[in-house]
């Protein structure tokens, strides 16, 4: 992600200057005051998708800031803003309703109405990942989402974690990506999004069918990757977790042009690779690393490695922990 504001970077008298600028032109324009003692510090790096879809990574010492009627008069993006807390406690107002938040929940907010949020000054330093998208991206209508203003959004477990987990990964993952990742990540973050709304809307119906898909495709991987270090990991123990057929989900697989089976064993070896190459997992045996992924046969494991990777598990290793560039 692109750094594109760094209070520490500027005079502290300006700072608050600098960020009602850019926060005007990227945002919507708020009122911005520092809240306690000491200037105002913020840091945002921002990545931009598509069609006026962006992910915004804040870090911020307490402060103040709200949006009055007289600022959405002068200037509207029509946008929601999806925020995941990453630290402190952060509290909301709009349409009726306060919320204060803590690391690990989300909460929806909209550039079209007044709203007042704060960074309170007790508690670790504050965070948050926000994903600002335009309003007609949404498959329902401003007046069902506007009920989920200031609630808070459980973001730890169901649709909802696997939003919070791809908001993480993405901040982690998009200095790697390339245009057409940067495509791919944009139909699925809005999908992702669809779909939590629509989950707690009660609106599942409105999300189109191949967004709903996308979404179930997704929380299945997301359960084969908790599972696989389980021997009783196989297509027909997944199939039974998603209340679904055999049939069915080979189905979805196929769509997406690989198999069940091929994708847990994937990413099977693949974590196998990783830990092979720590350096502090290095006192744990091959076979060790092979069972712990669901490679309990050493023949077995060893072949598919060597298949995927050109050389046996012990000789990727022994290359890995050298340096010397371990795969083909």
């Amino acid at each position: 992600m692109d750094v594109v504001f760094d209070g520490d970077a500027s005079p502290a008298s300006a700072r608050a200057g600098g960020w009602r600028g850019l926060s005007h032109r990227a945002l919507g324009a708020t009122e911005v005051r520092p809240l306690g003692e000491g200037p105002l510090r913020v840091r945002l790096k921002a990545m931009a998708l598509r069609e006026g879809v962006q992910l915004a990574d804040f870090s911020y010492s307490p402060l103040a800031c709200r949006r009055t009627p007289a600022l959405i008069r002068r200037s509207d993006p029509e946008l929601y803003h999806l925020a995941l807390i990453t630290g402190g406690h952060q509290r909301l107002e709009q349409g009726g309703r306060r919320v204060t938040l803590g690391r690990g929940e989300m909460v929806l907010y909209d550039s079209s109405r007044p709203y007042e949020a704060s960074v309170t000054a007790d508690g670790p330093p504050a965070g948050s990942l926000i994903l600002h998208f335009p309003k007609r991206l949404l498959p329902f209508r401003d007046a069902h989402a506007s009920r989920l203003l200031a609630v808070p959004l459980p973001a730890r477990q169901g649709v909802g974690g696997l939003l919070a987990r791809f908001l993480t990964g993405l901040r982690e993952e998009v200095p790697h990506c390339t245009p057409q990742d940067t495509g791919r990540l944009h139909t699925t973050v809005l999908d992702l999004t669809g779909a939590v709304l629509a989950h707690h809307l009660d609106r599942q119906h409105a999300v189109p069918a191949s967004a709903r898909e996308k979404v179930l495709l997704l929380r299945i991987e997301s359960f084969i990757r908790a599972h696989l270090g389980s021997e009783d990991l196989t297509p027909a123990a997944v199939a039974a977790a998603h209340q679904m057929s055999v049939r069915a989900l080979h189905r979805l697989f196929r769509h997406h042009d690989t198999t069940v089976a091929e994708y847990i064993r994937r990413q099977r070896l693949e974590h196998c690779r990783r830990d092979l190459s720590a350096r502090h997992l290095s006192d744990l045996t091959v076979h060790a690393i092979g069972t712990r992924w669901g490679f309990p046969r050493p023949a077995a494991f060893s072949r598919a490695f060597r298949t995927a990777y050109g050389m046996p598990p012990g000789e990727y290793r022994h290359r890995a922990l050298l340096g010397k560039g371990a795969q083909r």
